[in-house]
């Protein structure tokens, strides 16, 4: 956003254009709100600051205005308080701090009215749209300073934040300092400054929006998530990228985050009524889709690849996300194996499995992940087997699993890690050739008509 200052004079200059002009350019700067009640409320500069924000591509229907005042505001607030109550102690009347109204406040009474109808829109402390609007003065940039030396406690360094002099910390030594330090330390009434405060930033932002539905993935050659080694990619694509590049462009946010219940690996396919899925889109320009609108952008991302398909997608709430992982290890999901054994069998040989319920096997994490993942062992369940005699070295086996188990440990044994499996179960040398996720056993997210 283009700066919006004033000169020494009071004059309001647009530096886009400066072509606005304050009617109080001769007036004295006020010592306390240091120009802002002057020169801040008049229409002409909330016309502006409504220019920037239509300009800035965000749909809304509310807004939210959050404005940032310099902190050393905060410390002439402070003391003309302070002169006040001494005045009307004077007249044997008293004044809490409570009884006064606090300059940003003021300010909100003032220009809250004004932006709501300039911009067409009713302000909203719940909205999820945000305009923001920054001050500062740089010439009474010290007024807070002398804080620091009495109330060191209240001005540590902060992650991110540029100076110790923030709002809070300076509300916060205000609070603890006495009321005779204060006054040796600070003028009651504060100096007159030469310039009132600029505007040095005013941005716009919107909430994260998210988008919930079900993968299918028809490929054994691509990730869930970009597979990327040492810096280096292993595969062109992703569900995620699939899914996500579309959702970007037609909600022009800034970036998204993805999750998921569970995940496949690269070669397993996602089958049945698919994986659910959820992503958040950051800092949206367009928030307001029709259910048509959301069904013809599922069919263009259902266009747009042979490897994926993606259903029931639907606009969510953050809360309802909580559904998707609300007790994971308690769901259960259910796979088809293709196993290749190293002995010859027949199909007798496997027909006992299918009477195996309810299996508890222990798994050391496994070796594939353990750099990613910590070492531990886990307890799961495999609910049920039913077996498909294939040929003399090869049966399918279908399993319903309590959710988080590794299934390719579990036919292979993972050099022991995994006990029991299917190699000891059968007493031969066994290996999973494929695996296809058959179902997710999530009620989630509601699935819609066709």
């Amino acid at each position: 956003m283009d700066n919006l200052s004033q000169n020494g004079e009071g004059k309001i200059l647009i530096i886009e254009d400066g072509s606005i002009a304050s009617k109080n350019s001769n007036l004295n700067v006020c010592n306390v709100c240091l120009g802002i009640l002057q020169d801040f409320c008049e229409k002409e500069f909330i016309k502006k600051v409504c220019q920037k924000v239509e300009a800035s591509g965000f749909e809304f229907t509310n807004l939210v205005l959050s404005i940032s005042f310099p902190p050393q505001l905060s410390v002439r607030e402070h003391a003309a308080w302070l002169l006040v109550k001494q005045e009307m102690g004077k007249q044997s009347l008293s004044l809490e701090r409570n009884d006064t109204v606090q300059l940003k406040e003021a300010y909100k009474w003032i220009t809250h009215p004004l932006f709501s109808e300039e911009l067409g829109v009713p302000i909203d402390g719940k909205s999820l749209f945000e305009v923001s609007v920054v001050f500062a003065h740089p010439e009474t940039v010290e007024d807070c300073h002398f804080l620091r030396a009495i109330c060191p406690d209240c001005f540590k360094p902060a992650k991110n934040k540029q100076s110790v002099f923030t709002r809070m910390a300076v509300m916060k030594a205000l609070n603890k300092i006495k009321e005779e330090d204060f006054r040796k330390q600070f003028p009651c009434p504060p100096n007159s400054p030469k310039a009132v405060c600029s505007v040095v930033e005013i941005e716009c932002a919107h909430g994260a929006v998210f988008v919930a539905g079900r993968y299918n993935k028809y490929s054994r050659n691509l990730p869930q998530t970009p597979w990327i080694i040492d810096g280096e990619r292993k595969l062109d694509s992703s569900v995620e990228e699939l899914i996500s590049d579309h959702l970007l462009t037609v909600f022009k946010a800034e970036s998204f985050n993805f999750s998921s219940s569970g995940r496949e690996d690269v070669d397993v396919r996602t089958l049945g009524n698919g994986r659910p899925f959820a992503i958040e889109l950051v800092n949206p320009h367009r928030v307001h889709f029709t259910s048509q609108e959301i069904k013809e952008l599922q069919q263009k991302i259902n266009n747009s690849s042979n490897k994926i398909q993606v259903r029931d997608l639907q606009l969510v709430t953050r809360e309802a996300i909580g559904h998707m992982k609300e007790g994971e290890e308690e769901k259960t999901k259910t796979y088809s194996a293709l196993i290749w054994t190293n002995k010859a069998i027949q199909r007798k040989d496997i027909e006992f499995l299918d009477d195996i319920k309810d299996l508890k096997i222990d798994q050391k994490t496994p070796l594939r992940v353990l750099h990613r993942r910590p070492l531990a062992v886990r307890t799961r369940i495999i609910h049920s087997m039913e077996t498909h005699y294939v040929d003399e070295h090869h049966f399918r086996l279908y399993l319903k699993t309590q959710a988080g188990t590794y299934i390719k440990e579990f036919v292979h044994g993972d050099f022991g890690r995994t006990k029991p499996n299917i190699c000891s179960l059968m007493d031969v040398t066994a290996d999973i050739l494929e695996l296809d996720v058959e179902s997710v056993d999530v009620d989630w997210p509601p699935a819609l008509d066709d």
